[in-house]
């Protein structure tokens, strides 16, 4: 028969372990969500440019690539990804 005490002991090992884990992971993780929220409020962005640009003539594709880029650089992202769709065409 086992004792019920070295079950709860293993689990309560394994959630200070985890507890160490976040703390120690807290710094990269929050960098990780914010680059994933500004990401993804600039690929609503492309989103909504990519309505409005077409009666303009302006075009930006609305892909990952383009919205890491917005996230990270902000606005000035998105006059590099103008400049560099006009310098391409």
């Amino acid at each position: 028969m086992t004792q019920p005490l070295s079950g709860y002991m293993a689990w309560c090992l394994a959630g200070l372990l985890l507890c160490a884990v976040l703390l120690l992971l807290r710094r990269p993780v929050a960098r990780l969500l914010r680059l994933a929220l500004r990401s993804s409020v600039g690929l609503a962005a492309l989103a909504l440019f990519s309505q409005v640009g077409g009666l303009v003539g302006i075009n930006l594709g609305v892909n990952l690539v383009n919205a890491l880029v917005l996230g990270v650089l902000g606005l000035p992202g998105f006059g590099l990804l103008l400049m560099l769709q006009w310098a391409l065409r």
